[in-house]
């Protein structure tokens, strides 16, 4: 299923996306897309909506260097163990919203991303039940200002500006993450070209290494991290990031 969230003539509604290209429908969720969905019987055409972020979670919890080509990109060696920092909720925007480049930095990055969605409550997974606890997968951008990060030494400011998590287009629920080609653009030009076959720890194993730190709550996104690549975006551009059985998404950037 995709499940997607949507702005229809009569508000906001979780539906799921039925049809290919031209003839995508839109069916409404009754409530919310957890469990067992149920549907209310509206329906509109894809085309006469508009895709929002697929999911508004409580946290972003986000993996650094999880490929070994982009840690060298950036001046090391992968870590033995995965790394984990957050993006507060209000980074989130959807497909075709802007990604707004912050007035106080002078660099800043796009970094293409497979996430994935938790679909209930859960402590201490194991990585061997950790698809039991996923709701499905969506595209990322962990868009970043890199010379915020290299100065703090921390990741923080650099990673939380509002417009720095684009999501989307939808959430897919039957997908298997293990090989999946991920690629970006800038202006329709190629800067990442890879594969979730590379992750240095795979999709459960992150599950069972961030659920040992925290409660997951439903809608809560994980970033798996992003490969070798990542480059500068400025005002007038637009990014689209690109995974297999996802399909793309897109965001113009502007300054704020």
């Amino acid at each position: 299923m995709r499940i997607a969230r949507i702005a229809h003539p009569a508000g906001v509604a979780f539906v799921s996306i039925e049809g290919e290209g031209s003839d995508q429908v839109a069916a409404e969720i009754s409530e919310h897309p957890f469990g067992t969905p149920e549907f209310t019987g509206r329906r509109w055409p894809l085309a006469d909506t508009r895709l929002l972020a697929p999911i508004l979670p409580t946290k972003v919890v986000c993996v650094g260097k999880n490929y070994a080509d982009h840690a060298r990109e950036m001046g090391g060696e992968a870590p033995a163990d995965p790394v984990i920092f957050m993006k507060p909720s209000t980074t989130v925007v959807g497909p075709g919203a802007a990604i707004k480049l912050p007035r106080d930095s002078s660099r800043v990055d796009f970094e293409g991303e497979l996430a994935l969605v938790i679909g209930q409550p859960c402590r201490d997974v194991p990585a061997a039940r950790a698809g039991g606890v996923i709701l499905g997968y969506t595209i990322a951008n962990d868009v970043t200002a890199r010379d915020q990060q290299q100065h703090d030494g921390q990741w923080t400011r650099a990673k939380g500006h509002d417009t720095f998590c684009p999501l989307g287009p939808w959430i897919e629920t039957r997908l298997d993450p293990a090989d999946l080609d991920l690629k970006t653009t800038v202006d329709g030009e190629v800067k990442q070209d890879s594969s979730t076959a590379f992750l240095l720890h795979g999709v459960p194993e992150l599950v069972e290494w961030i659920s040992k730190v925290m409660t997951l709550l439903p809608g809560d996104v994980i970033l798996t991290g992003t490969p070798a690549g990542v480059g500068q975006i400025v005002a007038g551009q637009t990014v689209s990031v690109s995974i297999t059985g996802l399909g793309t998404l897109t965001n113009p950037v502007v300054n704020r």
